[in-house]
């Protein structure tokens, strides 16, 4: 009897996919992996032949993904990065993370914060392929494709897993300059006749700051003529003297050390923890949870300093 013919992927075939597509070329994919061009050619010919459909388009210049290739794509990620995780738990080799993570966060605290820990991840862990992407909006980090989502804030979307990695605030701050032309606010309701620079930065609410203090929570709405919807343009315009800066005191703390800021209205916060947020798929994935065990180190590590 003839055995039945098994058309399914092999992971060496779809890794030389995902190679072929972030090398963007058969030939740079051969240097990668150190194989020749033509091996590259017959592992996707034989992809192709097996899935029954055409995944790339190649010309003399560049190749381009057909709509079956990027569904491809996908599938091939999740399939290499469920394989990494089964042989990491069967092997019990939690500290050696291997295969593609996708990190994203928010712009300022993502390039200043982020991308360092990324580059320390990266050294401790250097079978880990990352990929860093910030934004300034709000990520649906199972649409966009995202394993990890770093976010400031306590916000938290329910239908994820959630982990803190570090307590933070926001705190109220401004320049001796500024202070010494407008006044010192000795309320919330003082701030009514300064200059608050408005940030409108993924969810959070335009021109209301929600504060705490002494356990309880004020709110106060804020104006001036400068706004905008990137912390680091807002940081920037209190630096000139412009106003009054709602800000994470991770990014002001080495400002007001300096004299550069002072804090006002010193009992009034705003809650800004530091959260890594992941898919509840990924809960029991062996390079996630070390990568975000490495983050809670470092960032708690970073704050004691």
């Amino acid at each position: 009897m003839n055995s039945p013919r098994n058309d399914s992927p092999l992971p060496e075939d779809l890794r030389v996919f995902l190679t072929v597509i972030r090398k963007g070329s058969f030939a740079a994919a051969s240097d990668e992996l150190g194989v020749s061009p033509a091996y590259i050619s017959k592992r996707i010919r034989v992809l192709e032949e097996g899935l029954g459909t055409r995944l790339i388009h190649r010309t003399t210049r560049r190749i381009a993904l057909t709509d079956a290739g990027e569904r491809a794509q996908r599938w091939a990620v999740r399939i290499l990065d469920d394989l990494d995780d089964f042989v990491g738990e069967m092997s019990n080799v939690r500290q050696e993370p291997r295969g593609l993570l996708h990190i994203c966060s928010t712009f300022g605290f993502g390039r200043n914060h982020v991308a360092p820990a990324v580059a320390q991840l990266s050294s401790a862990y250097p079978s880990l392929e990352i990929r860093l992407d910030v934004f300034d909006r709000v990520v649906d980090i199972i649409a966009e494709g995202f394993d990890l989502e770093i976010r400031i804030g306590d916000d938290l979307p329910p239908q994820h897993m959630a982990r803190k990695l570090v307590d933070n605030q926001r705190v109220l701050c401004a320049t001796p300059e500024y202070l010494e032309q407008r006044g010192i606010p000795g309320s919330l309701k003082d701030l009514d006749g300064h200059d608050c620079l408005v940030l409108k930065e993924r969810n959070n609410p335009f021109g209301v700051w929600h504060l705490q203090y002494e356990g309880r929570e004020e709110s106060v709405r804020v104006n001036g003529p400068l706004s905008s919807n990137n912390g680091e343009i807002v940081l920037q315009w209190a630096l000139g003297s412009r106003g009054v800066l709602l800000r994470s005191y991770w990014d002001v703390k080495p400002l007001i050390k300096a004299g550069k800021l002072v804090r006002v209205l010193d009992g009034y916060t705003q809650s800004a923890n530091i959260w890594a947020v992941y898919p509840t798929r990924l809960a029991d994935s062996a390079k996630l949870r070390v990568t975000v065990e490495f983050l809670e180190q470092y960032f708690r590590a970073l704050a004691d300093r």
